[in-house]
C-alpha cells in the first residue's frame, strides 16, 4: 500500500488544537488505540514520528504503532533512530523503501529488531550506488518470528544467516539480488531452518548455479530470471504450485543443466525455460492440473526450430491435462522463413485451452488453427491477443501484401469439428481484419457454443466498440450468449 500524498494528510496539529488560537485538545483526549488507528492512515514512520511536537500527551504515542513505514528516501540514520526509540512489543510491519542503499547504510538499521519483527519485512532498494554494493554484501539477521520477508535490493549483495531458524516464516521473496557464501540458500529455505515456509519467490538472483529444497511445508516456488542455475534439485511432498521461467540459459552455453523435481501433488506447472527429459525428470504429477510452456515462434529459420522443440519436447511427457496454457509468437518473422508449427504433431488431451498470441499484427489464422485441430476436444477457449513488450517492439516487422504469415492458407478452407467447444474468451480484440477473419472462422467450426465473451482493447473508442460489436453479432448464431466487456466491465451501447 503507498503512503498518504501529503496534500491529503490530516493536519494534526489543527485538530489537536494546538494550532494558533489554541482551543480545546478534543484529539488527545482520545484513547490510545484510536490515536494508533489515526497514525497508521499515514503510513510514514518519520511523519508520525513528528506528532510528538503537538503536546505531552503525543510524546510517545507515535512509538507504539505496530506497523513503520519508511517512504522513499528516508535515510538510514532517521531510520535507525526511529526503530531505536520505538516502543512497542512487537513490529507486524516494516516496510522500507530505500533510494541508492548501501550495504553500510541497511546494516545500520536491519539488525535492531530482528527480534522483534513479528509479521511482515518488506524492503526495497532502487539504483545501487555502484559495483561496491555487490561487492561488500550485507549481512542478513535470521528474523526468527517474521512470516514474511521481502527483499529487493537491485543487486546489491547478500550473505545469508548461517545459523537460527525462521520458526514462523511462511514466505520468502529474494528480487535482484547477488548472493554470497559462505552459507547457502538452500541450506536457509529448506525445512530443517523453515519448517514453515509456505511460498518461495527467487528471481533476479546473481550467484545461484545450484538450488535445492527439501520442504515438507512448501507450496508455492517461483524461480525467475536465473540464467546461471544449472543444477534444481526440488523435493517438496506439499507443492501445489510451481514455476521456473528463464532459467538455464546461460548453464546451455557451457553444459547439460540438470533439474529433479519431485513433487507429487503439484497442480499447477508454468515451464518457461529449456526442457529436455535426458536431463530434466519432473517425477510423478498425477494432480497436474494446469501446464504453461515456454513460447513457441510460429515462423522462423532452423535455429527457432531448436528453441521450440524444448516446448514440444515437454508437451510430450503429459497424455492427459485439464488446462493448457500455449503463448505464439510472431516476431521477428523473415522472408525466407518457414512455418514452424507443423513440427508440432501430438497433443495431451485437453479440456480448457489458453492461447496467448503475439501476433504484432500478422493473420494468426494458421496457427490457432493448426492447435485447434489437435485439441478439437476442447470445451473452453480464451485467446489473449497481446502486444509485445515495449523492450522489444523493434523486433516486430509489419504485415505487408504476401507475407508469410498467409501460409498455410488450408485454414480458411478446411473444416474443423469443435464437437465439445462451449466457451469461448476472447481478450485485446482490435477488430483488424486479421482477427474478424479469424473469429468468423471459429463460429463456423463450432457446433455446440453456449457462450461468447469479448473483451474490447482498453483503447478502443465507443464509436468502435459498438461498430466491432455489431459485426461480431452477424457471424454468431442463435443460442449463443454474446458478451462484451471493455475495461472490464459490461458494455453499454444505448
Amino acid at each position: 500500500m503507498q503512503p498518504m500524498p501529503a496534500h491529503r494528510r490530516p493536519n494534526l496539529s489543527d485538530a489537536a488544537g494546538v494550532s494558533a488560537g489554541g482551543g480545546d485538545d478534543r484529539l488527545s483526549a482520545l484513547p490510545d488505540d484510536l490515536l494508533i488507528h489515526i497514525l497508521l492512515k499515514l503510513q510514514d514512520a518519520p511523519v508520525a514520528a513528528r506528532t510528538s511536537v503537538l503536546a505531552r500527551r503525543w510524546r510517545r504515542v507515535w512509538a507504539l504503532l505496530p506497523e513503520l513505514h519508511f517512504p522513499d528516501g528516508t535515510d538510514s540514520d532517521g531510520i535507525r533512530a526511529a526503530l531505536a526509540a520505538h516502543d512497542a512489543p512487537a513490529i507486524s510491519l516494516l516496510s522500507v523503501a530505500a533510494i541508492k542503499a548501501t550495504p553500510e547504510s541497511v546494516a545500520a538499521w536491519l539488525p535492531i529488531d530482528a527480534c522483534r519483527l513479528s509479521g511482515v519485512l518488506d524492503f526495497r532498494n532502487r539504483g545501487t550506488m555502484d559495483e561496491t554494493s555487490a561487492a561488500s554484501p550485507l549481512k542478513l539477521p535470521c528474523f526468527q518470528n517474521a512470516t514474511k520477508v521481502v527483499l529487493d535490493l537491485d543487486s546489491i549483495g547478500l550473505t545469508l544467516p548461517p545459523s537460527g531458524i525462521f520458526t514462523r516464516l511462511a514466505e520468502l521473496v529474494l528480487i535482484s539480488i547477488h548472493l554470497h557464501g559462505p552459507c547457502s540458500i538452500s541450506d536457509v529455505v529448506s525445512s530443517s531452518r523453515c519448517p514453515s515456509l509456505q511460498r518461495l519467490v527467487v528471481s533476479s538472483v546473481k550467484g545461484l548455479d545450484k538450488f535445492t529444497i527439501h520442504s515438507e511445508s512448501l507450496l508455492e516456488l517461483v524461480l525467475s530470471g536465473l540464467p546461471g542455475l544449472h543444477q534444481l534439485n526440488v523435493v517438496a511432498l506439499a507443492l501445489k504450485d510451481l514455476a521456473v521461467r528463464g532459467c538455464f540459459t546461460d548453464a546451455l552455453n557451457r553444459s547439460q543443466h540438470i533439474a529433479n523435481i519431485s513433487a507429487p501433488q503439484l497442480v499447477t506447472l508454468d515451464w518457461k525455460s529449456s526442457y529436455d527429459p535426458s536431463s530434466v525428470q519432473l517425477g510423478e504429477m498425477a494432480h497436474l492440473q494446469q501446464l504453461t510452456t515456454q513460447y513457441l515462434i510460429v515462423y522462423g529459420q532452423y535455429v527457432f526450430s531448436a528453441h521450440n522443440r524444448h516446448c514440444l519436447m515437454l508437451l510430450q511427457r503429459f497424455d492427459h491435462i485439464r488446462r493448457l496454457v500455449l503463448y505464439l509468437v510472431y516476431a521477428p518473422l523473415q522472408v525466407n522463413g518457414r512455418f514452424l508449427m507443423e513440427e508440432m504433431t501430438n497433443f495431451p488431451n485437453i479440456t480448457s485451452l489458453t492461447l496467448n498470441v503475439v501476433a504484432c499484427s500478422h493473420s494468426f489464422g494458421a496457427s490457432s488453427f493448426h492447435v485447434l485441430s489437435m485439441s478439437s476436444g476442447v470445451r473452453e477457449l480464451e485467446i489473449r491477443l497481446v502486444d509485445l513488450p515495449s523492450e522489444h517492439e523493434a523486433l516486430a516487422s509489419a504485415c505487408q501484401s504476401g507475407c508469410i504469415c498467409a501460409e498455410p492458407s488450408n485454414w480458411e478452407t478446411e473444416e474443423l469439428v469443435l464437437h465439445c467447444l462451449e466457451e469461448v474468451v476472447i481478450s485485446g480484440l482490435r477488430g483488424t481484419e486479421h482477427e474478424l477473419a479469424f473469429v468468423k472462422r471459429l463460429f463456423n467450426w463450432t457446433t455446440v457454443l453456449k457462450r461468447m465473451t469479448v473483451n474490447f482493447r482498453v483503447s478502443m473508442t465507443e464509436s468502435n466498440a459498438k461498430e466491432l460489436r455489431q459485426q461480431l453479432l452477424s457471424f454468431s448464431r442463435p443460442g449463443i450468449c454474446m458478451k462484451f466487456l471493455q475495461h472490464g466491465k459490461a458494455c453499454s451501447f444505448d
